[in-house]
């Protein structure tokens, strides 16, 4: 979230964000001024009162010593210690309400981000490599899939319902061996340490990274006796939370964790969209990249993350384009984000395979991890930032879709080869 002083300071700032990132002041901001004056009036009030109260103190203990009544003053400390009490449940309301204004309070987008309303308006940055091109018409994944027997959506219907997928053989092995081939990457040669996290974590890991409350919908949430417990929807949510409401001393910074885990979204208000085969399901696994920086260094970090997905995908020789997202499309807890899209042939389009955002201290601040800096007794809060490293099941499609061959084959991309065993998915029945 946002300093509760920065947005006092800049109210006018934060409602002309808002409105460039295509959400009413109004409605985000709610009471704010309201409340926020309230709450500072009645902590003015409250230590006015215990000022009062220890004088009165001093009074009583003046009256017994000399041997004084002290039974008036006594009755008047007593009114003035329920005042105190009436006026900092007051204050301790007010500021709830004002943690819950703050909390749906998106970040300020980084100067470099475009302004606008919708993906129509943002920026191509750059692309690697060129389209495949083919003697043929190429077959989109759903096709391929199961011509080949490696993907089973109705077998997964029958399991569990739509949106889930069953991969069979080559297809399942192609799955983790690409798994395997970005975590070796990124831990080998990007520096990472790899993470192995829950993938249930509690209602206060959602809070600190952004996905409570304002997204509960899209989550799945698991009843465990008194608390709920929420299936991971992403990776980030446990490994950043890994440090919440801990001090990281400064030379440990940055720290760089990967972490490889199934993500569960319910995808709700997407009813309708890519419905066909696995571009969004409700189970799919990930590699994410997870990084705590300075804040001093963390666009120059921003961008190594960047790159370091980017490797994945030129090893593997897929044609991607990276896109500096506009205000209208970034996530609420971004500053800034690059998406890569990769080309997919058989659907004719770039699609979307990993995003790569600077939170800046938006995270940090909900989950309360800090650092103290060298020579300093003061802490801040860290910047973070993460990014898909990538997303393994749209990789697949990627790989499938590029690599089809004329006679319904799918050639296996030369540095998957070791990790599968085989160079080419021929079909087969199970």
């Amino acid at each position: 979230m946002l300093d509760l002083s920065f947005v006092r300071e800049n109210l006018p700032r934060v409602e002309e964000m808002l409105r460039q990132r295509g959400a009413d002041p109004a409605a985000v901001l709610r009471d704010f001024r309201e409340v926020d004056a309230e709450r500072r009036q009645a902590i003015t009030e409250a230590e006015t009162l215990k000022a009062q109260r220890n004088r009165a103190s001093e009074d009583i203990a003046r009256l017994k010593k000399s041997g004084q009544d002290a039974s008036a003053a006594m009755a008047a400390t007593k009114e003035l210690r329920e005042q105190i009490q009436t006026k900092e449940k007051a204050a301790s309301d007010l500021d709830g309400r004002l943690r819950d204004i703050l909390a749906g309070i998106p970040n300020m987008p980084h100067a470099s981000v475009p302004v606008g309303h919708s993906a129509e308006e943002n920026l191509e940055v750059r692309r690697w490599g060129a389209p495949p091109q083919f003697a043929f018409v190429p077959k989109p994944h759903w096709d391929l899939g199961p011509e080949l027997g490696v993907l089973d959506l109705e077998r997964a219907v029958k399991l569990t319902g739509a949106r889930f997928a069953v991969y069979w053989d080559l297809g399942a092995k192609l799955e983790r061996a690409l798994a395997n081939f970005m975590l070796d990457l990124h831990t080998r040669e990007h520096g990472y340490t790899e993470v192995l996290p829950p993938y249930l974590v509690n209602s206060e890991s959602m809070y600190g990274t952004g996905q409570l409350p304002k997204f509960a919908d899209d989550l799945f949430r698991v009843p465990h006796g008194e608390k709920d417990l929420w299936l991971i929807s992403t990776a980030e949510v446990p490994v950043t939370n890994l440090y919440r409401d801990e001090v990281l001393e400064a030379a440990r910074l940055p720290i760089s964790l990967t972490a490889y885990t199934p993500c569960f979204r319910s995808e709700a208000g997407s009813y309708g969209k890519d419905v066909r085969g696995i571009i969004r399901q409700h189970q799919f696994q990930k590699v994410e990249l997870v990084k705590f920086s300075r804040p001093e260094n963390s666009y120059e970090e921003h961008e190594k993350l960047t790159h370091n997905a980017e490797t994945i995908l030129q090893k593997l020789g897929l044609h991607y384009r990276v896109v500096n997202l506009c205000t209208g499309d970034m996530s609420a807890s971004s500053a800034k984000t690059y998406d890569l899209e990769v080309w997919l042939p058989g659907q004719q389009l770039f699609r979307e395979i990993s995003s790569c955002s600077n939170f800046e201290a938006y995270q940090a601040r909900r989950a309360n991890i800090r650092y103290r800096p060298e020579g300093k007794n003061k802490t801040e809060f860290v910047h973070t930032l993460n990014g898909s490293g990538l997303a393994v099941g749209r990789t697949w499609v990627a790989i499938v879709e590029n690599y089809q061959q004329a006679d319904g084959s799918v050639l296996i991309p030369e540095v998957l080869r070791s990790y599968i065993g085989a160079d080419r998915i021929t079909p087969r029945k199970f």
